[in-house]
């Protein structure tokens, strides 16, 4: 059965067509159980006033999916709205992965280079006690506590390891590439 997937991107790699590649890949599967999802990510919406309505809609439209997928081009690891989706995401419990989506030919017929993760630049600072954890994001070559999230309380405390120590995201979550990875016929595995 296909599952709800929140796509988060730059939208610069939208402009490029590299996030569109991806996100509608379903209409050459014969139905969408077979590519595996249902995309409820946001497109390009009424420019927002205040970083509160963003925040808003942002948390609106992860209400209803289980899944998180990260499209990442040259500048996503650093955009401050996907840097939220992700801790939302991950507040929230959806199952979250990266796609690289650079060696997809954009609308010029151009491929880059892989851009950074996402999940090297954001981690977890757990507190002494282990019930909760702090956002941390990397910035201009120190790490330093997110401005967009608080806290999270945890539902079950981790193993004394991880008690007051800091971990980046990449030690849980991965990254795939949409070309080296078959993302075509993948996609749907990566959905959980």
């Amino acid at each position: 059965m296909a599952k709800r997937v929140f796509f988060s991107f730059h939208y610069q790699d939208v402009i490029d067509f590299r996030a569109n590649v991806v996100r509608n890949h379903w209409v050459t599967k014969n139905s969408r159980n077979l590519a595996g999802f249902f995309d409820a990510s946001i497109w390009e919406t009424a420019k927002k006033t205040s970083d509160l309505a963003i925040k808003r809609l942002i948390n609106k439209e992860l209400k209803n999916t289980s899944n998180t997928c990260i499209l990442i081009g040259t500048n996503t690891f650093n955009r401050r709205w996907v840097r939220y989706e992700i801790f939302k995401s991950i507040k929230k419990g959806n199952n979250l992965f990266g796609v690289h989506i650079n060696r997809i030919r954009d609308k010029n017929g151009i491929i880059k280079d892989l851009g950074s993760s996402p999940f090297d630049f954001l981690g977890f600072e757990y507190s002494s006690d282990g019930k909760t954890i702090k956002p941390i994001e990397f910035k201009i070559k120190k790490w330093g506590y997110s401005r967009d999230m608080k806290p999270i309380k945890l539902h079950k405390t981790p193993h004394k390891s991880y008690w007051g120590k800091s971990f980046a995201l990449s030690k849980w979550y991965k990254d795939y590439c949409w070309v080296d990875d078959d993302g075509f016929n993948n996609f749907h595995k990566w959905v959980k």
